[in-house]
Protein backbone atom coordinates (compact mmCIF):
# COMPACT_ATOMS: atom_id res chain seq x y z
CA UNK A 1 0.00 0.00 0.00
CA UNK A 2 1.50 3.31 -1.07
CA UNK A 3 0.51 6.93 -1.48
CA UNK A 4 2.14 9.40 -3.85
CA UNK A 5 2.60 12.81 -2.25
CA UNK A 6 3.55 16.16 -3.72
CA UNK A 7 4.30 18.65 -0.97
CA UNK A 8 3.88 22.40 -1.44
CA UNK A 9 4.68 25.18 0.99
CA UNK A 10 2.20 28.00 1.46
CA UNK A 11 2.89 31.32 -0.22
CA UNK A 12 4.99 34.04 1.39
CA UNK A 13 3.24 35.74 4.31
CA UNK A 14 3.42 39.24 5.71
CA UNK A 15 5.19 37.64 8.72
CA UNK A 16 7.76 35.98 6.42
CA UNK A 17 8.52 39.36 4.90
CA UNK A 18 9.09 40.83 8.38
CA UNK A 19 11.36 37.95 9.50
CA UNK A 20 8.74 36.55 11.90
CA UNK A 21 8.08 32.85 12.58
CA UNK A 22 4.30 32.62 12.80
CA UNK A 23 4.06 29.11 14.25
CA UNK A 24 0.41 28.63 15.19
CA UNK A 25 -0.37 32.34 14.71
CA UNK A 26 -2.60 32.98 11.70
CA UNK A 27 -0.49 35.02 9.29
CA UNK A 28 -1.92 36.40 6.06
CA UNK A 29 -0.46 35.87 2.61
CA UNK A 30 1.39 38.92 1.34
CA UNK A 31 0.91 40.26 -2.18
CA UNK A 32 3.89 38.13 -3.20
CA UNK A 33 2.37 35.06 -1.52
CA UNK A 34 -0.92 35.55 -3.37
CA UNK A 35 1.00 35.87 -6.65
CA UNK A 36 3.03 32.71 -5.85
CA UNK A 37 -0.10 30.65 -5.13
CA UNK A 38 -1.77 31.82 -8.35
CA UNK A 39 1.40 31.13 -10.37
CA UNK A 40 1.62 27.65 -8.84
CA UNK A 41 -1.67 26.81 -10.57
CA UNK A 42 0.14 27.12 -13.91
CA UNK A 43 3.17 25.14 -12.68
CA UNK A 44 1.07 22.15 -11.61
CA UNK A 45 -1.10 22.19 -14.72
CA UNK A 46 -1.07 18.70 -16.17
CA UNK A 47 -0.45 17.00 -12.81
CA UNK A 48 -3.41 15.00 -11.56
CA UNK A 49 -4.15 15.10 -7.84
CA UNK A 50 -6.95 13.03 -6.35
CA UNK A 51 -7.22 15.29 -3.30
CA UNK A 52 -5.46 18.22 -1.66
CA UNK A 53 -4.78 18.28 2.07
CA UNK A 54 -3.78 21.51 3.76
CA UNK A 55 -3.03 22.77 7.21
CA UNK A 56 -5.97 24.51 8.84
CA UNK A 57 -3.91 27.70 9.29
CA UNK A 58 -5.09 30.57 7.06
CA UNK A 59 -1.91 30.91 5.01
CA UNK A 60 -2.07 27.26 3.87
CA UNK A 61 -5.86 27.28 3.31
CA UNK A 62 -5.63 30.46 1.22
CA UNK A 63 -2.68 29.10 -0.79
CA UNK A 64 -4.58 25.88 -1.58
CA UNK A 65 -7.71 27.81 -2.59
CA UNK A 66 -5.76 30.13 -4.90
CA UNK A 67 -3.95 27.23 -6.56
CA UNK A 68 -6.74 24.64 -6.94
CA UNK A 69 -10.00 26.50 -6.26
CA UNK A 70 -12.75 23.90 -6.61
CA UNK A 71 -10.92 21.84 -9.24
CA UNK A 72 -9.71 19.27 -6.67
CA UNK A 73 -11.37 18.37 -3.34
CA UNK A 74 -9.52 20.06 -0.49
CA UNK A 75 -9.45 18.89 3.12
CA UNK A 76 -8.08 20.88 6.06
CA UNK A 77 -6.16 18.85 8.63
CA UNK A 78 -4.75 20.37 11.82
CA UNK A 79 -2.06 17.67 11.94
CA UNK A 80 -0.39 19.55 9.06
CA UNK A 81 0.09 22.71 11.15
CA UNK A 82 3.46 24.33 11.65
CA UNK A 83 5.33 23.53 14.86
CA UNK A 84 3.75 25.24 17.85
CA UNK A 85 6.53 27.53 19.04
CA UNK A 86 4.49 28.32 22.15
CA UNK A 87 5.72 31.57 23.69
CA UNK A 88 7.74 32.17 20.50
CA UNK A 89 4.78 32.04 18.05
CA UNK A 90 4.92 35.31 16.12
CA UNK A 91 8.49 36.20 17.09
CA UNK A 92 11.82 36.76 15.34
CA UNK A 93 12.66 33.94 12.90
CA UNK A 94 16.38 34.06 13.66
CA UNK A 95 15.66 33.34 17.33
CA UNK A 96 13.36 30.41 16.47
CA UNK A 97 15.87 29.05 13.92
CA UNK A 98 18.69 29.18 16.50
CA UNK A 99 16.57 27.06 18.87
CA UNK A 100 15.37 24.44 16.38
CA UNK A 101 17.86 21.70 17.25
CA UNK A 102 17.35 22.27 20.97
CA UNK A 103 13.64 21.61 20.51
CA UNK A 104 13.79 18.36 18.56
CA UNK A 105 12.90 16.45 21.75
CA UNK A 106 12.19 19.27 24.22
CA UNK A 107 9.02 21.31 23.60
CA UNK A 108 9.24 25.05 23.04
CA UNK A 109 8.00 26.78 26.24
CA UNK A 110 4.18 26.33 26.21
CA UNK A 111 4.48 24.71 22.77
CA UNK A 112 5.59 21.45 21.24
CA UNK A 113 8.78 19.73 20.06
CA UNK A 114 9.66 18.66 16.53
CA UNK A 115 9.15 15.06 17.70
CA UNK A 116 5.54 16.10 18.48
CA UNK A 117 5.21 17.31 14.87
CA UNK A 118 6.66 13.98 13.72
CA UNK A 119 3.95 12.11 15.70
CA UNK A 120 1.25 14.25 14.05
CA UNK A 121 2.67 13.48 10.60
CA UNK A 122 2.92 9.75 11.35
CA UNK A 123 -0.77 9.75 12.33
CA UNK A 124 -1.65 11.68 9.17
CA UNK A 125 0.34 9.28 6.95
CA UNK A 126 -1.25 6.24 8.60
CA UNK A 127 -4.71 7.62 7.74
CA UNK A 128 -3.56 8.58 4.24
CA UNK A 129 -2.38 5.11 3.30
CA UNK A 130 -5.52 3.55 4.79
CA UNK A 131 -7.87 5.85 2.84
CA UNK A 132 -5.92 6.90 -0.27
CA UNK A 133 -3.69 3.96 -1.21
CA UNK A 134 -2.58 4.22 -4.82
CA UNK A 135 -3.69 7.86 -5.04
CA UNK A 136 -1.67 11.01 -5.76
CA UNK A 137 -2.29 13.68 -3.16
CA UNK A 138 -1.07 17.23 -2.74
CA UNK A 139 -0.22 18.72 0.64
CA UNK A 140 -0.04 22.46 1.29
CA UNK A 141 1.56 23.21 4.64
CA UNK A 142 4.65 24.51 6.44
CA UNK A 143 8.30 23.93 7.25
CA UNK A 144 8.08 21.53 10.21
CA UNK A 145 5.65 19.07 8.55
CA UNK A 146 7.88 18.93 5.49
CA UNK A 147 10.94 18.26 7.63
CA UNK A 148 8.92 15.58 9.42
CA UNK A 149 8.22 13.91 6.05
CA UNK A 150 11.98 13.87 5.41
CA UNK A 151 12.42 12.18 8.79
CA UNK A 152 9.54 9.69 8.52
CA UNK A 153 9.67 8.81 4.81
CA UNK A 154 13.29 9.44 3.85
CA UNK A 155 14.78 8.20 7.13
CA UNK A 156 16.73 11.36 7.90
CA UNK A 157 17.53 12.43 11.44
CA UNK A 158 15.96 15.71 12.54
CA UNK A 159 19.42 17.29 12.59
CA UNK A 160 20.09 16.13 9.01
CA UNK A 161 16.67 17.31 7.79
CA UNK A 162 17.24 20.73 9.39
CA UNK A 163 20.77 21.01 7.99
CA UNK A 164 19.61 20.08 4.46
CA UNK A 165 16.45 22.22 4.53
CA UNK A 166 15.97 23.85 1.11
CA UNK A 167 15.13 27.13 2.85
CA UNK A 168 18.74 27.54 3.96
CA UNK A 169 19.87 27.49 0.32
CA UNK A 170 16.81 29.37 -1.00
CA UNK A 171 16.22 26.34 -3.27
CA UNK A 172 12.43 26.53 -3.62
CA UNK A 173 10.80 24.32 -6.20
CA UNK A 174 7.19 23.79 -7.27
CA UNK A 175 6.60 20.66 -5.19
CA UNK A 176 8.61 17.96 -3.46
CA UNK A 177 7.82 14.34 -4.22
CA UNK A 178 7.40 11.63 -1.59
CA UNK A 179 6.14 8.05 -1.71
CA UNK A 180 4.82 6.64 1.55
CA UNK A 181 4.53 2.87 1.87
CA UNK A 182 3.16 0.98 4.83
Amino acid sequence: MKVYITYFVHGTTTDNEKGISSGWSDAKLSELGIKQAIELKEKVKGKKFDIVFCSDLKRAVDSAKLTWGNAVPTVRDERLRECNYGDLNGTNSEKVDELMEKHVNEPFPNGESYKDVEKRIQSFLKDLVKNYSGKHIAIVAHRAPQLALDVVIKGKSWQQAMKEDWRLKKAWQPGWEYIFES
